[in-house]
């Protein structure tokens, strides 16, 4: 399926894993988010430094769009809820595009270490790949292990190609 018909078949929707509420990304998600998403050194694989809750507001609404003003972009959007407490705990994202699907994930600090970011990552790559969209990728930070295990669980290989000072993972089974 191209992004182009894909574009007209469907949206994100919730999803759910065992420990998870995967809520579609809303600009109510944004006070919540700044805080989750406070620590300075959370930043340090993912660039940048930690954004207000107005920033986070500007950017969700634009992202609530689900697509790029040009149309060659999807973007799908989730932010992770624990179930046990309701706590936000990080979010997950999905740049569908012609040639292939870009997969990305950031689990809060406090919550970090416990497989959450595994569990979503997997949760979207089978709900990307029951809807045709792929090949899935993700771009790594050479120095986060972490989420080298990640792309590793979703079944991706690292490549040599090297983009913004992160390595490119690919699932060489359907690229």
């Amino acid at each position: 399926m191209t992004a182009g018909t894909a574009m007209t078949e469907f949206a994100a929707e919730p999803l759910h894993t065992p420990r998870l509420g995967l809520e579609v990304l809303r600009v109510g998600h944004a006070e919540e988010a700044a805080a989750a998403f406070a620590s300075p050194a959370l930043h340090e694989f993912i660039g940048g430094s930690p954004s207000t809750a107005v920033d986070l507001a500007a950017r969700y609404a634009r992202l609530e769009k689900g697509r790029s003003d040009d149309g060659t972009q999807l973007w799908f959007n989730w932010m992770l809820r624990e179930r046990e407490t309701g706590l936000l705990v990080g979010t997950v994202q999905a740049t569908v595009e012609e040639a292939h699907t870009s997969v990305a994930w950031v689990v809060g600090q406090p919550f970090q270490r416990r497989g959450y970011a595994t569990e979503a990552a997997k949760a979207i790559a089978a709900w990307l790949r029951g809807r045709g969209l792929g090949p899935i990728r993700a771009f790594v930070h050479p120095r986060n292990d972490a989420s080298a295990a990640i792309a590793a669980h979703l079944g991706l290989t690292e490549t040599s190609t090297v983009l913004d000072g992160e390595n490119l993972w690919i699932d060489p089974a359907r690229a």
